[in-house]
């Protein structure tokens, strides 16, 4: 999904931080990234502190909030990925700011490199996106993309990084609306962490159908019409982090009791029931199990 080249983006919704710590991975700690990122993406849980624990934590270093550089408009969204989270975060805002009468308030959005502090632990590129609720915030390391591409085999093209940054939006909106508080963290098929993961899903479609309409503060609409292939391209990424694909990457066999996201199938159906339509679908705790 692209942006009008001349629809202007408001960066002071973001943050970006450089500097930190930065991982020191070696030998077979890479393998461990891999299977922690596996655990906690798009959980909107930390687990850097398992990482922590077997050695891949780094060392620290000073840290600066440096403001995003060239980053004015949706011609720059297109070019440049850290841009493209900065001009979807003001759309994000935008439309979700119109779906609540009151109580909206908007989550900080921190873009970093390497590592960086959060109210929920260590915020890590090894571990990927999340949304941790005790700060309210979305923490993502744009680095996460080239990730799903040759780690876990999705084509992460625009569409998919803007669905990344959606679903984490769509956990601080399940926060806000209680729904996160109603999500047991067990596992399993029907277990509140599948239903909270689903529902994230199923807001990002809600987003990505009404982007085109969603306009800068000039009256701009931010975004052109989504494709068929840009939809096809976030497909790619919902079936490549849906929990029977993952478990058979990593060379075991499927097992529904240890479930916390939901399937491929699952994913992509949620996704698609939002932006078909809309939010007021999105009832994932409202269903049956059957239903899911």
């Amino acid at each position: 999904m692209t942006f009008n080249d001349n629809a202007r983006i408001d960066t002071g919704k973001v943050q970006r931080r450089r500097g930190g710590r930065v991982a020191a991975i070696g030998g077979g700690g890479a393998l461990v990234v891999i299977a922690v990122a596996l655990l906690s993406q798009f959980l909107g849980v930390d687990l850097t502190p398992i990482a922590q624990t077997v050695g891949l934590g780094g060392q620290s270093s000073s840290e600066q909030i440096a403001p995003l550089e060239n980053c004015e408009t949706g011609a720059d969204a297109n070019a440049n990925d850290e841009c493209r989270m900065a001009a979807a975060a003001d759309s994000l805002d935008v439309f979700w700011a119109d779906q609540f009468e009151s109580g909206y308030r908007a989550p900080g959005v921190i873009l970093y490199s390497g590592s960086t502090d959060s109210a929920c632990g260590t915020a890590s590129a090894a571990i990927g996106p999340f949304y941790c609720p005790s700060d309210e915030s979305i923490y993502l390391d744009t680095a996460f993309f080239a990730t799903l591409r040759s780690d876990f085999g999705a084509t992460a093209g625009p569409l998919a990084q803007m669905y990344v940054l959606a679903h984490e939006w769509g956990h601080h909106v399940s926060n806000l609306t209680g729904d996160m508080q109603r999500a047991d963290r067990g596992s399993g098929p029907a277990s509140g962490s599948v239903r909270l993961e689903l529902q994230a899903d199923c807001y990002a479609g809600a987003w990505v159908g009404e982007a085109s309409t969603v306009t800068d503060a000039n009256g701009q609409a931010f975004m052109r019409p989504v494709t068929a292939d840009e939809i096809a391209d976030a497909m790619n990424a919902a079936a490549s982090i849906g929990d029977d694909y993952i478990q058979q990457r990593s060379g075991g066999q499927v097992n529904p009791e240890g479930f916390t996201h939901g399937t491929s199938e699952q994913r992509q159906r949620w996704f698609q029931t939002g932006y078909r339509e809309g939010v007021a679908a999105c009832g994932t705790f409202d269903v049956s199990a059957g239903s899911l």
